[in-house]
């Protein structure tokens, strides 16, 4: 009978959380403070290994849980440290959430280092946020429902777009391209107002509770999320992604 693998846990053996070896090679690196490429191709090894879809999924399912722990770790740990060390922290598990299919914890980790580098390098010429990154988060945070961020990543945009050498030779190309941001802020607006969340309250109330009574009138009731929901709880809306879609084909009628 062949040999376990060394360093094996009872919860690797009797397959309770699918853990590869990859993955706990994986999850001893992070616990050494290990953040590179190196430790990241040893993560996209492990995501594709196992016998079968169902095993495949549940070690993705494993790493996401085991990021956000490590990343919540790091970040504490790197807090005393220059912003620099920072930022690569955030890099790092910005990327690596992008492999295991994490996009919300992606997204935050994604606008954190945004706002350290708005905070600390406004005035640096080759560190601060440019125009065209706060548009591509802007638009990435919209894409995946996160609506009340999206909004203030295209207000930045916006602001920085003054900097932006894009079309600064051509005033009416520039000028449209500011009114497609502006109509996609707008967007992004109304998609995370008290309207939409109260549509989604009373749609996620019929859904989980059938049995209401008829006479309940859905629209005199107050939302439980604020107007301005936080950037967390922007996951939830994700059943409006059709609507997105085809609001973003018709931009221009907006």
């Amino acid at each position: 009978m062949a040999a376990e693998p060394r360093g094996a846990t009872a919860h690797e053996r009797d397959g309770g959380g699918a853990i590869t070896d990859a993955l706990s090679l994986f999850a001893s690196l992070l616990s050494r403070r290990r953040f590179g490429d190196d430790e990241l191709r040893v993560l996209e090894a492990a995501l594709s290994s196992g016998g079968d879809v169902a095993a495949m999924l549940a070690t993705r399912s494993e790493a996401r849980r085991m990021l956000r722990e490590r990343s919540a770790e790091a970040f504490a740990a790197a807090a005393a440290e220059e912003v620099g060390a920072r930022l690569s922290v955030a890099d790092f598990f910005a990327r690596a959430f992008t492999l295991a299919g994490d996009v919300e914890s992606c997204l935050a980790t994604r606008y954190e280092a945004l706002l350290l580098r708005e905070a600390k390098y406004s005035d640096d010429p080759h560190l601060h946020v440019s125009h065209e990154e706060w548009l591509t988060f802007a638009q990435d945070s919209l894409d995946n429902g996160f609506y009340a961020i999206a909004s203030k990543a295209f207000a930045n945009a916006l602001v920085h777009n003054h900097s932006s050498t894009l079309d600064s030779t051509n005033p009416i190309l520039k000028k449209s391209k500011i009114n497609d941001i502006r109509g996609l802020q707008n967007l992004a607006k109304s998609l995370s107002g008290q309207r939409s969340v109260q549509a989604q309250s009373a749609v996620y109330m019929k859904r989980k509770a059938p049995s209401i009574s008829q006479e309940c009138n859905l629209h005199s009731e107050k939302p439980k999320l604020p107007g301005n929901m936080m950037f967390r709880l922007g996951i939830k809306t994700r059943n409006t992604q059709k609507l997105l879609c085809s609001r973003k084909r018709n931009l221009e009628d907006v």
